[in-house]
């Protein structure tokens, strides 16, 4: 049995009802820089999107799932992207949406169960995240989880005008 639950928070699939909050986030263009987003998303394509949501990793390469707390309200959203079958790795990507959740563990715990998650079912050797040299507190969520930085990109993303390094992170799973 796969058990996406943690303490407090439980991983869980997109749902049609996700719409609003999947929509909240890919048009926040405060967090553009982190998504590596330029254009605003419509409803429609995200409904589209969620629509689709259902289909095997194996087949779209990407595996989005919901950050949800016991009392059914959705924190935030983590990501296995990237997801190369053959080499046995995949990107990570983590965001809680409200500052107000932030800081409270919640990360850490989906983090916690992802990993898990690749390892015992998707069978993965390897994760990978890339974050900005200036995120130092996603630095430090991904390092304590025991994801190593094997490299810097210098002035990597362009983010107001102004070039940002950006670190690439990543953890050996077996």
């Amino acid at each position: 049995m796969i058990n996406l639950k943690g303490k407090h928070i439980y991983l869980r699939a997109l749902e049609p009802e996700d719409l609003e909050f999947v929509y909240a986030i890919e048009n926040d263009q405060s967090i553009w820089e982190i998504s590596n987003t330029i254009t605003p998303y419509s409803r429609y394509v995200i409904k589209q999107y969620l629509e689709n949501a259902h289909k095997d990793i194996f087949e779209v390469k990407q595996l989005r799932l919901v950050i949800s707390n016991f009392d059914e309200e959705t924190i935030g959203l983590i990501d296995l992207f990237d997801f190369d079958f053959t080499n046995r790795r995949a990107g990570v990507g983590l965001l809680i949406k409200n500052e107000k959740d932030r800081q409270k563990g919640y990360g850490k715990e989906a983090l916690e169960l992802l990993i898990s998650y690749a390892k015992r079912h998707l069978d993965l050797h390897q994760l990978y995240c890339n974050i900005s040299e200036s995120n130092t507190k996603s630095l430090k969520l991904f390092k304590n989880q025991g994801f190593e930085i094997v490299g810097l990109k210098k002035d990597w993303n362009l983010v107001d005008s102004k070039f940002k390094n950006e670190y690439l992170l990543q953890r050996i799973l077996n």
